[in-house]
């Protein structure tokens, strides 16, 4: 015959130790949420960093439309509004080339080389003379 075993009441050590674990618990859960929040703003914060300047040629404007327009209008396509176009464009292009120069993020440029009036996009460059004289003239 086996005696039986009286319920064990949890000593006041084993219960303070219980709620520290929880807390514990808690406070490694909530530093890991901030971490990964604090990594994906810096994942935003890295690709705003990565906005480079490019030149897009478009399709020349269809006759009777203001220019700067049709080329916002293709840039506020691409970016998901007007706002965030006009932010973005630096230049607008109609004399010698159609198309403008603006300020993209990697994911932007990706949206705006998937326009149908987009012909080319080129990353901006500026070049600088090695030497001013140029044949006998300073």
């Amino acid at each position: 015959m086996v005696d039986p075993v009286e319920p064990r009441t949890a000593s006041p050590a084993m219960k303070h130790s219980a709620s520290i674990s929880v807390v514990l618990v808690l406070v490694l859960v909530s530093l890991a949420v901030a971490t990964a929040s604090a990594a994906a703003m810096a994942g935003a914060a890295a690709e705003e960093h990565a906005a480079a300047n490019y030149l897009v040629y478009v399709d020349p404007h269809p006759p009777g439309v203001d220019c700067k327009k049709y080329q916002l209008g293709i840039l506020a396509a691409a970016l998901g509004g007007e706002e965030k176009a006009k932010a973005a464009i630096l230049y607008n292009y109609k004399n010698v080339m159609s198309g403008f120069s603006a300020r993209l993020t990697p994911s932007e440029l990706e949206a705006v080389k998937k326009q149908p009036q987009v012909n080319r996009v080129l990353p901006s460059a500026t070049l600088k003379l090695m030497s001013s004289k140029f044949d006998g003239v300073s």
